[in-house]
This record gives C-alpha cells, sequence and structure tokens, in this order.
C-alpha cells in the first residue's frame, strides 16, 4: 500500500494537480480573498455570529444523534422554515452539508425503475449520487436540451430524473431552467436542480428556480448548500412534503449521520433573513463580477465565480502561488475539477469587496498573465 500511495502521489506531481490544506490567517488580514464561497460577506457577519452563538447557549456544540433519533432541534424547524421563506417551497430538510444533500436525494430516488440523467458538468456529488442510486444513468451534452430530449424520449423506466445546477461554477453559465422544466413535465421526468451557486446570488437572491418561476411546482426540486452564499455550514434538499417525507425515511446521507450543529443551522438560518432583508447586498455581486470580467476582459459569467482560462495546470498553479505572494488569494481549477479539461484561475465576486480592491487584484493579475507564456 505505501508503495501504492508514494506512486500516486508521484504521479499527481507529473500532473500538476498536488493540492493542499494551507492554514489561512484570520479575517480581515491580507491577502486579499478572492478565492472563498463567500459570496455575500456573510461568514463573519456579526448577526450570524450572535446566531450561532446563542444556538450553542441552548443546544450545545452538536445536534448529538441522528435527527430520527434526539438530533432534531428547533433550530433545524426554524432553519427549514427560513429556507422554504426564502426560495418559495413549501418543505425542506437541512443535511450535514451540501455534499450529502445531493447523495440523500439521489439515491433515494434511485433505483432500477428510476432513469438518472444529469448534465455532463454536474458537480462531482450529484455523479456520486447518481453511481450510488443503482439506477440506470447517461450523461446529457452540457446545457443540449435535444440530447436530453432524446434520452427522454427513449426511456423504458417507470421513472426518470433530471439533474441539472441552476449556475455552474467552472464556466459560470446558465441553465435555461424553464425549458428545462417545460421539457421534463412533458416526459414525466423530476427535474433536480442544485441550487450551490444560485441561492443568495441569483433571482434577488431568493434563487434561479424561484427567478424561473418555478417555485412550489411539483416536478421540480431543489438542492442547496448552506456553506457559500448563506457563510455558514450544510446543505438542503427543498420540494413537495411528500419528497422530504421520504427522504426523513429512505435518504441514508440523512438517517445515518449526525444531525447539522445547532450553531451552523442557526447562522444559515440568520443568513436567510438577512438576504430577504438586504437586496443590494445580493446586487453587489452582481456589480462586482461586472468590474471583475470587465478588468480582465473576460465575459461576465452569470453568478458570482468568474473564470480565466490559464492553459495548464502547471501554469495556472504557478499564477495562483505568484497572486498569493502578492497579496491576492485566488482559487485554481485544475482537472479533475474542470470538465472541459481546461485549468483556470477562479475568481469569486463577494459583495463586501471595495471596486479599489477588483481594479487593483485585477491589474496585477493581467501584468502576470502577460509576463508568464502561455502553452502552446
Amino acid at each position: 500500500m505505501q508503495e501504492w500511495l508514494a506512486g500516486q502521489a508521484r504521479v499527481r506531481a507529473r500532473r500538476g494537480i498536488v493540492r493542499h490544506t494551507t492554514p489561512r490567517t484570520g479575517w480581515g488580514a491580507a491577502p486579499l480573498d478572492l478565492a472563498s464561497n463567500d459570496y455575500l460577506g456573510l461568514a463573519a457577519d456579526p448577526r450570524l455570529q450572535a446566531a450561532g452563538i446563542a444556538a450553542v447557549g441552548s443546544y450545545g456544540t452538536g445536534a448529538r444523534s441522528s435527527r430520527v433519533v434526539t438530533g432534531t432541534h428547533p433550530v433545524h424547524a426554524e432553519l427549514e422554515s427560513e429556507l422554504c421563506a426564502l426560495t418559495g417551497q413549501p418543505a425542506a430538510l437541512a443535511f450535514s452539508s451540501g455534499y450529502t444533500a445531493n447523495l440523500g436525494i439521489l439515491t433515494a430516488l434511485g433505483g432500477p425503475g428510476t432513469l438518472i440523467l444529469r448534465d455532463e458538468h454536474a458537480h462531482a456529488s450529484l455523479i456520486d449520487g447518481a453511481r450510488l442510486a443503482r439506477s440506470p444513468l447517461a450523461a446529457f451534452g452540457h446545457q443540449d436540451l435535444d440530447s436530453l430530449r432524446r434520452l427522454l424520449a427513449q426511456r423504458t423506466q417507470p421513472r426518470a430524473v433530471v439533474v441539472v445546477e441552476s449556475i455552474y461554477s467552472v464556466l459560470g453559465d446558465a441553465a435555461d431552467l424553464p425549458a428545462t422544466a417545460r421539457l421534463c413535465a412533458e416526459h414525466d421526468a423530476l427535474l433536480v436542480v442544485d441550487e450551490a451557486h444560485g441561492i443568495g446570488v441569483a433571482g434577488n437572491g431568493r434563487g434561479a428556480v424561484h427567478a424561473a418561476g418555478l417555485a412550489g411546482a411539483e416536478h421540480v426540486v431543489l438542492t442547496a448548500t448552506l456553506s457559500k452564499a448563506l457563510g455558514a455550514q450544510g446543505g438542503a434538499v427543498l420540494g413537495p412534503p411528500a419528497l422530504r417525507e421520504h427522504l426523513v425515511n429512505t435518504a441514508r446521507s440523512f438517517i445515518f449521520d449526525t444531525g447539522l450543529a445547532p450553531a451552523a443551522a442557526a447562522a444559515a438560518a440568520e443568513a436567510c433573513r438577512v438576504i430577504a432583508a438586504e437586496p443590494d447586498r445580493v446586487a453587489a455581486v452582481g456589480r462586482n463580477a461586472a468590474l471583475i470580467a470587465a478588468g480582465l476582459g473576460i465575459e461576465q459569467a452569470a453568478g458570482a465565480v468568474q473564470s480565466v482560462p490559464a492553459g495548464t495546470p502547471d501554469r495556472a498553479a504557478g499564477l495562483a502561488i505568484r497572486l498569493e505572494d502578492s497579496g491576492v488569494l485566488v482559487g485554481c481549477f485544475r482537472p479533475p475539477s474542470v470538465p472541459d479539461g481546461v485549468s483556470r484561475l477562479r475568481l469569486t465576486a463577494r459583495a463586501d469587496l471595495a471596486p479599489e480592491q477588483l481594479r487593483t487584484a485585477t491589474g496585477l493579475i493581467n501584468s502576470l498573465l502577460a509576463a508568464t507564456e502561455v502553452p502552446a
């Protein structure tokens, strides 16, 4: 085993895809953070901190058990209610992460009688959930509804689940949810929309599903993470009450997992209230995204994440290191995280960043891009 592990490490080094878990400095300290998923700048908001601290005082630091044993506390019901109020969905179920939410819904709906069809750019958690579902699977071309239509028309299974993201984090493009939902309705298929990059960003913060007029539609279900725009931790599935009841009784990543920590649940619930009350905070994400895109000469992506093609994994990683040395943190997308194989620098248009900070950062990035050789 040790020899195999050493060999795998050499392969990663040769491919330029070594990753690290480097501790970062505290909030407000240099360098400038353009890498995190804290889209609305809520992770350090005093209101969320106060809500989390109060929850620790009331319920302790952990949920203590599975939600179906003694791990459901009033704060979980509060969170699920606030998520419904924000998104316009009739019912919600909170999970310990967005990853477990995606695993939970697909495995609970899957099986030999359910065909699962996913966009080929779907997140790893959706891919893993589909694999674990023990369902017949197929991927359709990214945003290719003609391909999806053919697969649905050819299906022989009694049930079908179509899986898309509302906003794709790598290319930053938005799904055509109205057209996709219509197609699913025509073929009696359930549409599962991962709103990881939509909640708090699209549709005045209420998400792309709500903006598309699909909130509460019986054949449309959404999943969400609480760790990006909501500044907390956890995940959720939102949709019809019957689906929630089914998940409580069948979703293994819910039943056999300790409940979401009360502090995270309380902070996420408070974030929902802040988003609803402060629309300009949401609008600031779009304004800053436009500044980043204009400064780098790229097409503005639909969500908070703006990405710059950087060629090879080594070049992308090298640029990210040079930027950090210069006081700017950016993300680095490399295989297997990029569906098209093109490594990218990933910049987050956080709502709490000033225009001057973004102009300085994009100027620095342009200088470094121009100074490094672009691979042939």
